[in-house]
């Protein structure tokens, strides 16, 4: 019995169609027979950064309150704190902020002296107690300006760095709008009342996360509990100082218009979280209500770390890569702040489009991770590429497409 004669495959010419279609296609991303199978991913996870609003339900007296978890972002309370309020003395942490920045810059040395004039040894309110004609370092005087409050050290810094008053509160409203802070200007450099001087809350607690990272070599100042000078001795009005409750820093605040206000940083082991209050009755009031306060906020909220930068969160599927599939990383340490009874409930998806098309470069963004949680709104983390991963050969593309245009598979 004869056996039937077979045709040879013209292998040439089958390989020039699948190139003119890959070629068609751009040899980017898959074909619509390939993607109709891979719609958006949404794969269960770990966790992610939370940088919204819980819904606290926390009350209190303060007539502007803001609570804020210094290394997520996460507000744990806010009560009016992007509303103008009069800072008072609370504005004298921008006074420091430029000075430091001067010291920092070598402008401006610790040791350097500046002369005391009589407008400063004049100015009302808490005062260090210049004499008039002195000459005094610009350590001494900001010990005077941070631990007494002293409106005339104040002066005394602004005269001697700037020329004048009016030059360094330029000075501070143009600080102002480099460092990110949203609704401030200012009038002057001591605080007095002012229609042209004002802060909000969330402006305070971002001046002060700038102030602890931007000068942690100065931020030792907000935290001495008391300071002698001219023979007279005056404690930090701070009263979370006297509190044992971690406080290390930074500024009060009263006038008439303003009431008792406070802002202040605490850190408890890993966590540190920034207080303002603003608009308390009395010094009695201020000194309870944000004792009460910081208790709450490091009693009902936890920060959770998931992922260290690198970690691979998921490895996803690559289209026409020289590898099949590529891991996915977060750029920096993941920690997570959420109220610790919604810390079981949490649930995270990882949201990207599914395959990637090579090329693939480390770093490149290719999708988010999205975290949902009891009393705490959806808040969404990049995830990137963590490693290269470059493009399959022609051949091997041309491979790639018959394998889809034949059986559906990925090779």
């Amino acid at each position: 019995m004869t056996e039937p004669k077979i045709a040879p495959l013209r292998m040439p010419g089958i390989i020039l169609v699948l190139a003119a279609a890959l070629l068609a296609m751009g040899l980017n991303g898959p074909p619509a027979s390939a993607a109709r199978g891979h719609p958006k991913a949404k794969t269960p996870t770990a966790a992610a950064q939370n940088q919204a609003k819980p819904d606290s339900g926390m009350e209190t007296q303060a007539k502007h309150a803001f609570i804020i978890e210094v290394e997520t972002g996460t507000v744990l309370l806010d009560k009016s704190a992007d509303e103008r309020m009069p800072p008072a003395s609370m504005s004298k942490i921008m006074t420091a902020y430029v000075v430091f920045d001067m010291l920092k810059q070598g402008r401006a040395k610790l040791e350097d002296e500046l002369p005391v004039s009589e407008r400063a040894w004049r100015l009302q309110g808490s005062k260090m107690f210049v004499p008039i004609g002195g000459r005094i370092t610009i350590d001494d005087l900001l010990k005077g300006v941070i631990i007494q409050s002293g409106n005339d050290a104040c002066l005394v810094l602004a005269e001697g760095l700037a020329g004048s008053e009016e030059a360094f509160v330029e000075l501070m409203n143009q600080k102002a709008k480099e460092i990110g802070l949203q609704d401030s200007h200012f009038a002057n450099v001591d605080g007095l009342p002012s229609p042209d001087h004002w802060m909000t809350a969330r402006d305070l607690a971002t001046l002060s996360m700038r102030t602890i990272k931007d000068f942690p070599e100065y931020y030792h100042y907000y935290g001495q509990m008391d300071y002698e000078f001219n023979n007279i001795k005056q404690g930090n009005r701070n009263p979370l100082l006297y509190k044992g409750v971690g406080a290390d820093g930074l500024k009060t605040g009263h006038t008439e218009e303003a009431g008792y206000s406070l802002t202040a940083s605490v850190k408890r082991e890993d966590r540190r979280i920034i207080l303002v209050l603003g608009g308390l009755p009395s010094m009695k009031a201020r000194a309870q209500e944000s004792e009460r306060l910081i208790d709450w906020a490091f009693r009902e909220f936890n920060d959770y770390k998931l992922f260290a930068a690198g970690d691979r969160v998921e490895d996803v599927e690559v289209w026409l890569g020289s590898e099949p599939k590529v891991p996915l990383t977060v750029a920096k340490d993941l920690v997570v702040t959420l109220p610790r009874k919604s810390r079981k409930d949490m649930k995270v998806t990882i949201d990207y489009d599914r395959p990637v098309p090579a090329p693939v470069r480390k770093g490149q963004a290719l999708g988010k991770l999205v975290v949902t949680a009891p009393d705490v709104p959806p808040t969404e983390v990049p995830l990137i590429a963590g490693a290269d991963l470059d493009r399959m050969d022609t051949l091997g593309r041309v491979a790639t497409l018959a394998g889809y245009l034949v059986w559906g598979g990925r090779r």
